[in-house]
């Protein structure tokens, strides 16, 4: 098999959307000027989406020992590959790094989650000032490595569907295996 399965590749495209529209959400809901409604409105939509992203990425974590990927290309050089499985794995552990950060900070600064709650879910860490300060630094830092990593995949995958044609991309696209 020279493309990731159906699975993989619905899990990939969903936290992909998922998460680039987390980012700019988490961006605008904290501007000054907000109507209080929209603002709030914000606030659900971005951490909800992110208890969802984790959920995702776990599965997709759990699915990946069981299914692994399929191989790159022979053309493409040991370097890449590496790079490849660098950036994946920051990737990962950054999308959790962002999920636990967010989720502390919000707990810790004494905050619902809604689609928590609604389960019954009690908080898994105190409620603390000093712990929701750190959780938001590092959310807020997180959220600059993200981007860039994010930024990477996607030149990358740029390079590999439209300059090198190397059938790199299309192993995750499209969305649905043919």
């Amino acid at each position: 098999m020279t493309g990731y399965r159906t699975p993989a590749r619905l899990f990939h495209w969903i936290v992909a959307l998922l998460v680039l529209a987390t980012i700019p959400v988490g961006q605008i809901m904290i501007q000054e000027g907000l109507s209080r409604s929209l603002q709030n409105g914000l606030f659900i939509f971005h951490k909800n989406v992110g208890v969802l992203i984790l959920l995702i990425v776990l599965v997709r974590l759990a699915y990946r020992q069981f299914v692994p990927p399929p191989p790159l290309p022979s053309a493409v050089p040991d370097w890449q590959r590496r790079v490849a499985w660098v950036n994946h794995a920051a990737l990962y552990a950054l999308l959790v790094f962002m999920a636990v950060t967010g989720y502390v900070r919000v707990r810790a600064g004494g905050f619902p989650i809604e689609a928590l709650d609604a389960m019954g879910a009690p908080a898994l860490v105190p409620r603390s000032e000093p712990l929701e300060d750190w959780a938001k630094a590092a959310h807020w830092w997180g959220r600059l490595v993200l981007v860039a990593i994010i930024s990477l995949h996607i030149l990358a995958a740029i390079w590999h569907g439209v300059v090198r044609r190397d059938g790199v991309f299309s192993r995750i696209w499209p969305p649905v295996a043919r």
